[in-house]
């Protein structure tokens, strides 16, 4: 099913912005060149957008300039591309990014280890996502670490969700662009599917904030 589109002329009567605000965030990447979407209509042609995620994006623009973010760190939080940061144990508990639980369970897959990079706070991250689901095992949390640590950089800076499911109880877990369409046999259950680029942004909300 196709998402609903918005009319540049509706959103910005709609979210109370200017013409000169939503390019100024565009040529800051605040927005992405593609999500422009330009369409002919009777009067010429015409800017949409896709509704829902559009105005997601706004509202979390609008949010972060009322907690004094500057249009440079909203850049970088919105950029897919991992950040360069390396944070303790104790860091990442006092940020509140992850749970002392995760962490806990990050570090005995992987002892010894005492400073995290983003991509590894980045997968400790997701793990918690999908721990917090209440459908995934912390034996199964092994399966999506190793899967993130063997194939999440071939989508580095690009969209892609996380997939979990569960067929006769065997856990198959894999990584897959955005936009994306599963269709899934009656034997297979689709336990989870988590979206990478939106934990990457809260990462660095809270890293930057």
């Amino acid at each position: 099913m196709e998402n609903e589109l918005i009319s540049k002329k509706d959103l910005l009567e709609l979210t109370g912005i200017s013409y000169g605000q939503l390019y100024r965030w565009k040529r800051k990447n605040l927005i992405p060149e593609d999500w422009f979407i330009k369409k002919s209509t009777f009067t010429g042609q015409e800017t949409f957008f896709e509704k829902d995620k559009i105005l997601a994006r706004i509202d979390k623009i609008k949010n972060m300039k009322d907690d004094d973010f500057s249009l440079d760190d909203m850049a970088e939080v919105f950029s897919p591309l991992l950040a360069e940061v390396l944070l303790s144990k104790k860091e990442l508990i006092q940020k509140e990014i992850v749970s002392e639980m995760t962490l806990e369970i990050y570090t005995n897959y992987h002892q010894g280890i005492e400073t995290f990079s983003f991509d590894k706070i980045l997968n400790i991250a997701i793990l918690e996502k999908f721990l917090q689901t209440g459908s995934v095992g912390m034996e199964e949390g092994k399966i999506i670490l190793q899967n993130l640590e063997d194939d999440y950089k071939n989508f580095n800076g690009k969209d892609c969700d996380m997939v979990f499911l569960r067929k006769f109880g065997i856990a198959i877990c894999f990584l897959i662009s955005v936009p994306n369409e599963i269709y899934l046999e009656k034997t297979t259950k689709l336990v989870s599917k988590i979206n990478i680029t939106s934990i990457i942004q809260e990462l660095k909300s809270k890293i930057i904030g």
